[in-house]
């Protein structure tokens, strides 16, 4: 079995973070969110992955993962040019995946769930489609799978009338014949050849889509929110990891787990945590800080005020001043 990680979507509200970067490589928990995805394969010991980008994108990513020789894996880079939806992304990799089956991430997503029983479902040999579910509140917001009989029966995205609120979360493992049902398909009203008209066209011609329910947390990691989100979510998924490099210099500091500091940062008369990530050569002096992102290279000192519930970019600034009555201010 192949991996398939789509990349190209630019990001846009998540700016000014992803002027320039790509969406899939902004941090959560000091790891770019698609490292997460591709380690994700990696569990399944799918070892063959496409990363499907546009070309603007390749530099930055090649820059990090190469071909993936670093993780005795091998990676193929794929272009879509043109926002046409995520079955358009999918096609653009038929060539790479031939007929293989393969498991499709959506590279700006966090999944929590274990996909191994998205990948034993096609490897059985029996189903053209597995798909993780999940219980949403806002179901017009997803799209949205119809169960009968134990069995999907219809699927439709950002549906007005819902007919369940069983989400569709950025997890699939397909055969070749979603390629056929891709190319049978019209773009929809937003102008998009969506998956999941692709995985209806699948059911309209009887072929098999299994699914999985998960209660875990999936995050799409699409707005600032939703960022601080994930990060908590991912520094609260293993307490026991060791999340503070070796080479972090800390004085008179408290630290509350579960923190993040990456290497060569500097912290004094600082309180730290919880749910706080401090990106790679960082130094703060006299801050304290709660449920934030904190990028590369930030200096920040002598804060008179809880910082909680931001993200500050790389190379950021931050200092307290002095006021002629001798207040500490922003």
């Amino acid at each position: 079995m192949k991996g398939l990680i789509l990349c190209a979507g630019k990001g846009s509200r998540l700016y000014p973070f992803t002027y320039n970067r790509p969406k899939t490589l902004i941090p959560v928990a000091n790891t770019p969110l698609l490292q997460l995805a591709i380690v994700k394969l990696m569990e399944l010991d799918i070892e063959e992955i496409g990363i499907v980008i546009h070309p603007s994108q390749e530099i930055s990513i090649r820059e990090q993962f190469g071909e993936g020789e670093a993780l005795g894996i091998s990676i193929s880079y794929i272009y879509q040019r043109e926002a046409l939806g995520i079955a358009h992304a999918v096609k653009q990799a038929q060539d790479f995946i031939s007929d293989e089956p393969f498991l499709l991430l959506l590279g700006d997503n966090l999944i929590s769930a274990s996909l191994s029983a998205l990948k034993n479902d096609i490897e059985l040999g029996v189903v053209q489609a597995s798909l993780l579910l999940a219980e949403v509140e806002v179901a017009q917001d997803y799209g949205i799978a119809e169960i009968q009989d134990e069995r999907i029966v219809g699927i439709e995205e950002k549906p007005v009338y819902p007919k369940s609120n069983m989400a569709v979360l950025g997890a699939y493992a397909f055969t070749k014949d979603i390629f056929v049902a891709i190319d049978e398909i019209l773009p929809s009203k937003r102008g998009e050849y969506e998956i999941t008209d692709a995985i209806q066209r699948l059911t309209d011609q009887q072929k098999v889509v299994s699914y999985h329910i998960t209660d875990q947390l999936n995050i799409d990691v699409g707005t600032m929110d939703r960022w601080l989100k994930a990060n908590q979510q991912l520094l609260s998924a293993d307490v026991s990891k060791k999340r503070i490099h070796d080479s972090v210099r800390m004085e008179n500091c408290t630290i509350v787990e579960p923190v993040s500091i990456e290497k060569d940062c500097v912290l004094k008369d600082c309180r730290i945590g919880p749910y706080v990530s401090i990106g790679e050569g960082s130094n703060l002096e006299n801050c304290h800080i709660e449920n934030s992102i904190i990028l590369n290279g930030v200096h920040s000192k002598d804060l008179p005020f809880l910082l909680k519930n931001v993200i500050i970019g790389e190379h950021s600034v931050i200092t307290g001043v002095q006021t002629d009555e001798g207040a500490d201010m922003p």
